[in-house]
C-alpha cells in the first residue's frame, strides 16, 4: 500500500490557510507567512511522503544503537583523538537533538549521515498543523493537533534538560539563537518559531549574530543583557572561526550552556564517524553490542575517508561513490562521482572528504495522474538522546536535498495506523 500511495496518491493534505495560521497566530507572528511565500517559495510540499511501519521502526533501532555506540568509552577514544581542540571540552550537557538523514528505496533503507543543528523541526511542525486526510487513505495517519504540541513541549523539556545537565536550577532567562547574520538566513522564519517557542515558556529569547556577544566579568553578554543559554545555529562546528572566538571561550570556561557544541559534533556529525559506525568488527573490538553493530553496518553506505593512498581507486570506481566534506551540511561542496571533473576531485583529494557508496532515494509522484512528476525524497528522523521525537520529510531534483524545486520543500511524512502513536512515526 505505502509504494501505491507514494506513486498514485496525488492528493492535496496541505491547507495552506491553516499553514498561514499556525506560522502567524499559533506560532509565529503576523507576516511570517508572506515572509516565508516571498522568501521560500519551495519550503513546504503540498503533498506527504508515505512510510511503512517496519522502516519506521527500523529507523527507530537504528538511532538507539548509533546512541548505544557513542556512548562507549572507546568509541569516544577514538573519535576525539581526530577532533579539533574545541570539542575536548565536555561541557555535560549531550546537545540538543540530532538530525539522521535516511534515504529509502524501495525496501532498502540507509543511514547517509548524522547532523548536529538540523533545521526543519518547528517549519514540519508547523506543517503538520496544516495537513487534512484528503482521502479514504489517509484516514488515521494526520496527526493530531495534540501530537504536535507534544512534539513542541519535547524540545521545550529538552533545552531545560540541557540546562539542568550543565549545572543549573531552574531554568534559563535568556536564551540567544545564534546563527551568522540571522535574517539572511534561508531558515530565518524557523528561528523567529524557536524564538516565540522559548517565549511562550517563560524564557526571553533573542536573535543574534555571534559578532554581537562578548565576554565580561564570566557571563556571555548580548549588548548590555547577560545570556544563559546559547541555541547554536552555527556551521562553525569547532567554532574556528575569529568572529566566534568570544562564544567558543564562554563555552570552554562554562559561562554559558552552548547546544549543540563542538563535542557533539565530533561525536555524531562529523562524517568520518560513518566509516567506523558502519564497520561491524571495529565497532565489536570497541565494546558494542555485537547485534547494533551488525545493524548499523547493514544499514550505512560503505563509507571511506579520501586520502593519497587511496585516491587512485577511488577515482576508478567513482561512478558509483558520492563525495562529502567532512563537516559539510546542507548538501555544499557535495559531488556525485559520476559527474565529476579532474579539476574537481584534485580539490577533493587536497581537502578533508569522506567517499560513500550511492544510497539511491526514494521517489515521490506529485502533481496528478495524467502528467505526474517524479520527485525524490529523504527522510529525517529528529532524536534526542536515543528518543525518535518525530519525522520529516525532503522532496527535491536534483543530485542533492535542495528546496528550489516546484512541488518540492518539507513534507509530512505519514505511515500506517498503529494504535495512537501512529502519526509520531
Amino acid at each position: 500500500m505505502i509504494e501505491h500511495l507514494n506513486r498514485d496518491c496525488f492528493c492535496i493534505s496541505l491547507d495552506r490557510e491553516a499553514l498561514a495560521r499556525a506560522l502567524e497566530s499559533e506560532l509565529g507572528q503576523p507576516g511570517l507567512y508572506a515572509l516565508v511565500r516571498a522568501r521560500n517559495p519551495h519550503m513546504f510540499s503540498a503533498q506527504p511522503v508515505f512510510v511503512a511501519r517496519r522502516h519506521a521502526r527500523r529507523m527507530r533501532e537504528i538511532v538507539q544503537a548509533v546512541e548505544s555506540v557513542a556512548a562507549l568509552p572507546g568509541y569516544q577514544r577514538a573519535v576525539l583523538a581526530a577532533a579539533p581542540a574545541a570539542a575536548q571540552h565536555d561541557p555535560s550537557n549531550p546537545g540538543v537533538f540530532l538530525g539522521f538523514d535516511f534515504h529509502l528505496e524501495a525496501d532498502t533503507l540507509h543511514l547517509i549521515e548524522i547532523n548536529t543543528n538540523p533545521g526543519g523541526a518547528l517549519l514540519s511542525a508547523a506543517l503538520a498543523r496544516a495537513q487534512r486526510a484528503c482521502c479514504d487513505d489517509m484516514q488515521g495517519m494526520v496527526p493530531t493537533a495534540a501530537v504536535v504540541d507534544a512534539f513542541e513541549s519535547d524540545i521545550v523539556a529538552m533545552f531545560l534538560r540541557e540546562w539542568k545537565q550543565a549545572g543549573h536550577e531552574g531554568r534559563p532567562r535568556r536564551i540567544a539563537i545564534v546563527d551568522t547574520a540571522p535574517q539572511d538566513q534561508y531558515l530565518y522564519a524557523e528561528f523567529l518559531l524557536f524564538a516565540r517557542l522559548f517565549e511562550r515558556a517563560g524564557m526571553h529569547a533573542v536573535l543574534a549574530d555571534p559578532g554581537a556577544l562578548h565576554r565580561d566579568a564570566g557571563r556571555l553578554w548580548h549588548g548590555t543583557e547577560p545570556v544563559d543559554l546559547v541555541y547554536n545555529r552555527l556551521t562553525d562546528f569547532a567554532l574556528d572561526e575569529a568572529a566566534h572566538a568570544a562564544l567558543r571561550q564562554a563555552y570552554e570556561r562554562n559561562e554559558v550552556v552552548l547546544t549543540p557544541h563542538p563535542r557533539a559534533h565530533a561525536l555524531y556529525a562529523d562524517k568520518r564517524n560513518l566509516a567506523l559506525l558502519g564497520d561491524a568488527d571495529r565497532l565489536r573490538e570497541l565494546g558494542a553490542d555485537p547485534a547494533a553493530a551488525a545493524l548499523l553496518a547493514a544499514h550505512i553506505p560503505q563509507t571511506e575517508i579520501v586520502t593519497p593512498h587511496n585516491a587512485e581507486r577511488l577515482w576508478s570506481q567513482r561512478r558509483g561513490l558520492f563525495f562529502k566534506p567532512w563537516a559539510g551540511f546542507g548538501s555544499r561542496a557535495a559531488y556525485r562521482g559520476a559527474k565529476l571533473t579532474k579539476s574537481v576531485w584534485d580539490d577533493i583529494v587536497a581537502n578533508p572528504y569522506v567517499a560513500q557508496a550511492l544510497s539511491p532515494p526514494g521517489e515521490r509522484h506529485i502533481g496528478d495522474a495524467a502528467a505526474p512528476l517524479s520527485l525524490k525524497f529523504d527522510l529525517r528522523v529528529y532524536a534526542d538522546v536515543g528518543h525518535v521525537m518525530w519525522f520529516s520529510a525532503r522532496l527535491y531534483q536534483g543530485q542533492t536535498t535542495n528546496f528550489r524545486t516546484p512541488g518540492g520543500g518539507f513534507a509530512p511524512v505519514y505511515t500506517e495506523p498503529e494504535g495512537e502513536a501512529a502519526t509520531r512515526l
